[in-house]
C-alpha cells in the first residue's frame, strides 16, 4: 500500500512542507495539532484540546482508522499547570484505549496556543 497524505487544508501546510497525517500501510501518524479552526482560535485549554481532538478524529477517519486504534499520544503543553485538564479530556478519549502517552511542557509557535497534541495510530 503507498505512503498517502493527508491535509486539513490550512495554508500551513504549503509553507511549512507538511501534511496534517500520513498513512503509511497500517500505520498513521498525526501531525502536531492546535486548537485553531478556520483560523480562530479558543481561549480555554480545555477547548483548545477539545478541537484539537476533533481535527485529529477527522484526519484519523480520512485514513480509515479511529481514535481507538491509537497507540501513542504526545501533549505538547506551554505550561505544566494544563496537564491536569488535558489529561482529563485524554481520559475521556482514551480510557478505554490507554495508549503511550508522553507529556512535555515547552514553548509553542503561537502565544495564543496552549496545547498540540500529536498521534500516532495503527489500524486494526
Amino acid at each position: 500500500m503507498p505512503r498517502r497524505l493527508i491535509s486539513s487544508g490550512s495554508p500551513f501546510e504549503e509553507v511549512a512542507g507538511y501534511s496534517r497525517a500520513v498513512l503509511d500501510g497500517q500505520w498513521v501518524f498525526v501531525a502536531g495539532t492546535s486548537g485553531f479552526a478556520n483560523g480562530q482560535i479558543a481561549e480555554s485549554v480545555e477547548e483548545q484540546a477539545e478541537q484539537a481532538f476533533a481535527t485529529i478524529s477527522q484526519a484519523l477517519d480520512e485514513a480509515g482508522a479511529t481514535l481507538a486504534d491509537v497507540v501513542r499520544v504526545r501533549l505538547y503543553l506551554c505550561d505544566a499547570a494544563y496537564f491536569e485538564p488535558v489529561a482529563k479530556i485524554c481520559g475521556k478519549y482514551f480510557k478505554g484505549i490507554r495508549p503511550a502517552n508522553t507529556s512535555i511542557i515547552c514553548t509553542l509557535v503561537d502565544p495564543r496556543m496552549k496545547v498540540e497534541i500529536e498521534v500516532t495510530a495503527r489500524k486494526a
